[in-house]
C-alpha cells in the first residue's frame, strides 16, 4: 500500500534564516514559522489564539533563495514531509524533535522589502525578471509595429436579443 508524508504550511517567519553549508558544499537553510489557529472557549466563550511553532529546514538552491528572501515576519508558503529524530542534548537528556524538509516554497504578501524599485537600495533593478514582450529583441532592423490580436468575436453584429 502508498502511503503519503505532507506537509503544507501557510505562516509567518518568527526569524531570519540561519544558512549553512555542509562539507559538500550544500546549502541549508533553517527557518521557524508561526501557524495560529482561533477557536473558542467552551468556558468563558471568548476567541482564544493558539500559536504553534514549526522547524523547517531547506536545501541546495532552495535554501540559497529562503536566505536571500525570507526574513523575519514574513508571511510565506511551504510544502515538505515531517521527519520526527531523537537526540541528546549538552547535559545528556534525550530529547525528540520534529522537522519539516521543505520540498516548494513561496513567499506571500505583498513585495515590499524584496529589493524592487520603491526600496532604498541605490536604485537596484528588481530580482524578478520582467515578462516577456512582443518586441524583438535587439536591433537587428526596424520593427514592425504590434498588431491587434484577434478575439474571434471582431465580425459579429452588436443586435445581441439579451
Amino acid at each position: 500500500m502508498a502511503s503519503v508524508n505532507k506537509v503544507i504550511l501557510v505562516g509567518n517567519c518568527g526569524r531570519d534564516p540561519e544558512i549553512r553549508y555542509l562539507p559538500s558544499g550544500q546549502a541549508v537553510a533553517n527557518v521557524s514559522i508561526a501557524t495560529t489557529s482561533k477557536r473558542k472557549d467552551k468556558n468563558s466563550g471568548e476567541m482564544v489564539e493558539e500559536t504553534q511553532w514549526h522547524r523547517v529546514t531547506f536545501f541546495d538552491r532552495l535554501a540559497e533563495i529562503v536566505g536571500e528572501y525570507v526574513k523575519k515576519g514574513r508571511p510565506i508558503y511551504v510544502e515538505g514531509r515531517i521527519t520526527y529524530r531523537k537526540y541528546t542534548d549538552k547535559d545528556g537528556v534525550e530529547k525528540n524533535a520534529t522537522d519539516i524538509i521543505a520540498t516548494e516554497m513561496q513567499l506571500l504578501g505583498s513585495r515590499e522589502g524584496m529589493g524592487g524599485p520603491s526600496d532604498d537600495d541605490g536604485g537596484a533593478p528588481p530580482r524578478r525578471a520582467p515578462a516577456a514582450s512582443g518586441r524583438p529583441a535587439g536591433g537587428g532592423g526596424a520593427a514592425k509595429p504590434a498588431s491587434k490580436p484577434s478575439t474571434g468575436f471582431d465580425d459579429m453584429d452588436d443586435d445581441i436579443p439579451f
